[in-house]
Formats: C-alpha cells, sequence, structure tokens
C-alpha cells in the first residue's frame, strides 16, 4: 500500500511537470522568444549553471544570444537581450514604473534595503529619504574625508616602499573605501587602514552573504529562517561565518544608538532637527521618515547594503585600475604628466572639480570602468504595466528582463578590441561623450546606485592620487588574474574573488 501510494505521488508530480512544461512551452506568454527548451520549462538550467558550476550562468546566457540573437527567454519567466541599445529601456528612468523582480528581492537577504524593494512607489519612497545624503551637493562637502583616507593610504603603501614586501593590493584598496563609507554614513571609520594587513573581515563577511545569493534564489526560505536565528546562536553554530555575524551585530548596535537618539530628540524643532542629521542612520530616523520604515531591521539591512555597495565595486575599479595602469606603463607616464599640471607635488590635493576637467586622467576612468564592469549578477526590471516591443517580440507586462554590464561593457560595435585597456578611445571629443551613456557598472534608471556620486568621487580622487605617487609592479599577478570566469554577484576569477599582487617600485619625487 505504501509503496502504491509513493507511485501515484511520483505518477502525479511527473504530470503536473509534463503540463506546466506544456504550458510554458506553448502558451506561455513569452512561448515567442527564442532560447533552449529546458531554459523555458525549468529553472534547473539556470541552477544548474549558478549554484553547481559556481556562477556561470552568465556565459551560458553569452552562448544562448550567439547562437538564439539579441534577445533570449533565459529562464520560464525572465528575458535577457544583450542590444545596448535597448539598455534605457530596461532600466529606464522614473517617469515610467520599474519594479524589482521578488525572486532576486527575497536572495538579496537584505529584504528591509532598498535594493530589495519590489513596488516602483515604495522604492521611491525608501530612495528619497537618502537621495540628499548621496546628493552631489553632499558628495562635494566630504571630499575632505576621501583626501584624509587617500593620504593614509598613500602613507602605507610608501612604507613598503623597496622594502620587496608584497601587498595584497585589493585588499588594502578596500580598505580605503571601507573607512570612507564607515566614517561617511556611519559617523565613524572603522580604522582599516590602520590594521597592519589591511583588516580584511567585513570584506570577507559581505563577500560570503554575496556568495548565497544565487542559493538564496531558489530556496528564500533559507534567507528567512537564518533571519529569524539570533545572531550568538548563530555565531555558535556557524563559528566559520564569526565575521559576518560580527558585522551585523556592529550595525545593529549602531542603529540602536541612532533609534534610542532618535526617540531622545524625537520632537521636530530646529535644535533636535540639527542634532539628529549626522549620519546615513539619522536621516533614516529623521521624524520626517514614515513611522513602519523607521524599524530596527531597516536600519540594519539598509546599513550592511551601503557597506556592501559602497566598498567592493569602488574598491575593484580601482584595483582593475591600477592593474592595468602597472601592465601599461606609457599610459601611467602620460597621466602623471598631465596630473603635475594639478598636482605639482606627490602629495598636493586639488578638488573634484579640477579633476573633472582632466581629460586623460577622466579617459582612464571610464576606460577602468569599462573593465571592472561592476556586479556582474542579472539585475532584472519588470514593467507591471507596459508592453515593451523588441524587434518582432512583445514583451508583456510584469515581465522580468535583464541586459548583464558584462555584455554592454564588451560591446564590439561600440568598443572595438574590447579587451584592450585603450584609455584613447574616450578622448574622441562628441563621439566619446556619447560613448558614456553605456558605462553601466552602476546601472541607469529610477534605481540606478544612490551612491554612485560618491562612488566616482572617489575613483577620480584615488587614480589621481595613486598615479602621481607610486609605481607598482605587479607580482605573480597577469591578465588570467582578474578575467571572469564566474560571477557571485561580483568577478569570480581563477582565484576567486579578485586578488591582485604588487610591490612598490618607485616613489615619485618630481
Amino acid at each position: 500500500m505504501l509503496l502504491q501510494r509513493a507511485w501515484l505521488v511520483l505518477l502525479g508530480l511527473a504530470t503536473l511537470f509534463a503540463l506546466r512544461s506544456i504550458y510554458r512551452l506553448f502558451f506561455h506568454p513569452l512561448r515567442k522568444i527564442p532560447g533552449p527548451k529546458l531554459a523555458a520549462i525549468t529553472h534547473v538550467y539556470e541552477f544548474y549553471y549558478n549554484c553547481v558550476r559556481d556562477g556561470r550562468y552568465i556565459f551560458q546566457i553569452e552562448k544562448m544570444h550567439q547562437k538564439y540573437g539579441p534577445i533570449v527567454r533565459i529562464t520560464p519567466n525572465e528575458v535577457h537581450i544583450i542590444d545596448p541599445f535597448f539598455y534605457d529601456e530596461i532600466y529606464a528612468a522614473s517617469s515610467r514604473r520599474r519594479d524589482k523582480s521578488v525572486r532576486v528581492a527575497q536572495a538579496s537577504g537584505v529584504l528591509g534595503s532598498m535594493v530589495a524593494t519590489v513596488p516602483h512607489d515604495h522604492h521611491r519612497i525608501r530612495r528619497g529619504i537618502l537621495s540628499e545624503f548621496f546628493s552631489r551637493r553632499s558628495i562635494l562637502t566630504m571630499t575632505p574625508i576621501i583626501d584624509k583616507y587617500l593620504q593614509k593610504l598613500g602613507d602605507r603603501l610608501g612604507q613598503f616602499h623597496n622594502g620587496k614586501t608584497v601587498i595584497r593590493l585589493d585588499n588594502a584598496l578596500n580598505a580605503f573605501t571601507s573607512d570612507i563609507i564607515t566614517e561617511y554614513c556611519y559617523g565613524n571609520s572603522w580604522g582599516f587602514l590602520d590594521d597592519e594587513n589591511f583588516r580584511s573581515d567585513t570584506r570577507s563577511a559581505l563577500l560570503e552573504v554575496a556568495n548565497t545569493i544565487h542559493l538564496g534564489s531558489f530556496f528564500p526560505w533559507l534567507i528567512v529562517l537564518i533571519r529569524k536565528i539570533p545572531i550568538h546562536l548563530l555565531r555558535r553554530l556557524q563559528p566559520g561565518k564569526a565575521t559576518i555575524f560580527e558585522a551585523m551585530e556592529a550595525i545593529f548596535n549602531q542603529a540602536a544608538s541612532s533609534m534610542n537618539k532618535g526617540k531622545q530628540y524625537g520632537i521636530k524643532t530646529e535644535t533636535s532637527e540639527k542634532r539628529i542629521q549626522q549620519n546615513m542612520f539619522d536621516k533614516l530616523i529623521s521624524p520626517d521618515v514614515p513611522a513602519e520604515e523607521r524599524t530596527l531591521e531597516r536600519l540594519q539591512d539598509e546599513g550592511l547594503l551601503v557597506l556592501g555597495a559602497g566598498t567592493e565595486t569602488v574598491a575593484h575599479t580601482l584595483t582593475t585600475s591600477v592593474f592595468y595602469l602597472s601592465l601599461n606603463t606609457d599610459v601611467l607616464y602620460r597621466l602623471r604628466e598631465e596630473l603635475k599640471q594639478k598636482l605639482p607635488t606627490p602629495t598636493s590635493t586639488v578638488s573634484l572639480l579640477e579633476l573633472e576637467r582632466l581629460p586623460y586622467l577622466t579617459a582612464v576612468v571610464y576606460e577602468s570602468l569599462r573593465l571592472a564592469y561592476g556586479p556582474l549578477i542579472r539585475m532584472p526590471r519588470i514593467a507591471p504595466t507596459e508592453s515593451l516591443r523588441y524587434g518582432e517580440y512583445v514583451i508583456p507586462p510584469g515581465t522580468p528582463m535583464s541586459s548583464i554590464t558584462y555584455f554592454i561593457h564588451r560591446d564590439p560595435t561600440l568598443f572595438p578590441n574590447p579587451d584592450k585597456f585603450d584609455p584613447k578611445r574616450w578622448l574622441q571629443g562628441a563621439q566619446s561623450e556619447d560613448l558614456k551613456r553605456y558605462i553601466v557598472n552602476f546601472t541607469k534608471g529610477s534605481r540606478a546606485c544612490l551612491g554612485i556620486t560618491l562612488a566616482y568621487a572617489e575613483i577620480y580622487k584615488a587614480i589621481a592620487g595613486l598615479a602621481r605617487r607610486f609605481d607598482f609592479d605587479l607580482h605573480g599577478t597577469t591578465i588570467e588574474d582578474i578575467k571572469p570566469l564566474g560571477e557571485r554577484v561580483f568577478v569570480i576569477t581563477r582565484r576567486g574573488q579578485t586578488q591582485v599582487y604588487v610591490t612598490v617600485t618607485d616613489l615619485d619625487k618630481a
């Protein structure tokens, strides 16, 4: 009897799968979009390449496009479009509604943050709370913080001059961005650059979160379950992940402190307003913010998101830039000659506005961004009420659509010889100005990265400061060591996360 029931259950499941497969192939709204039949029928195809093959679905998608064309059905419900000229339709401006994919939002692990906010209107409310904090005007006033930590980074690197000490550059640059983001957003630096080994525990913790996102997209209940377990208990159950829990606890304590301060100064007066508008958390608990948005979970999740997004992407861009400048010394020396116009000594400082006016520096910045790519993970958007058309194909409302940055930045029609680090492609006048719209490390539209202005400020300042002051020799690091082989949100190389080792071989004295 038990065996018979088991067979009936299996037969029922098989029948259900067959009926669902028939629907998805022949009756689904996306049935006319080309792509592999297996990808249209089931998520197993994506699961294999992202969870079993360690984030390699991106390259399987590339093969799909080579076979099926610029628009492909990559899962039962999602389409990917490789055409850079359609990018602004997917990642549209705020005048057009774009929701987040529920599946992607649940997998993020920061369910109370902007990145996991699904509805367009709710996202606009949450984004508006912090928009002034990350505005260009605000960032221009905080550039002395960048200068301070750039000087500290330079002093640390200078200690290794001619010492034959091999430095893991990506950790040093992540310490630089981490000190900036914690001081500006949290109110005080966590002292990453002060650490002898450029303290990377928080970075490792954040990358561990990124490593679970693909699995979380298939099993979101795992994320929910982890959220319900107390941090102190999780630390005992998984001591190997202690760093991530310590980072969460630090943010929790910062959030709790801000909430208590908000209660103490909750009466909206001129004095209290000045007192509670000092860092990101104070913005989040402002009396102007709806009460339902001023929860501890919200503060904790937004804090983790900003720490992750504000450190790894910028540090990776800077690491990529130093790698290519070290590999192409002719580019480095030309850049240095231009920088000497504004930075007469290696430790001179100059305003961000003046750096932005330097054409060759700007060219190096954009070429560094192009080959750093930013997050490689798909970031689908949904037009909830709008039908879109791509060629002969209609994309119905409610369909997740994506376009991966990696493909846009390597499109040979826009960027000939895309593997080459070539700043000259950004010195072609109006043509180069038009190319800038295809640099999409931070995506575009209403859900583009809120911290893009801060990121650009750090990148301009750091590339200028490092190129003016240092020569680096790559140590045991080749182009193969930064080549993407997959993604766990960020680039995965043959070494895992991007790792660049260097020695400091010269300090420019002129």
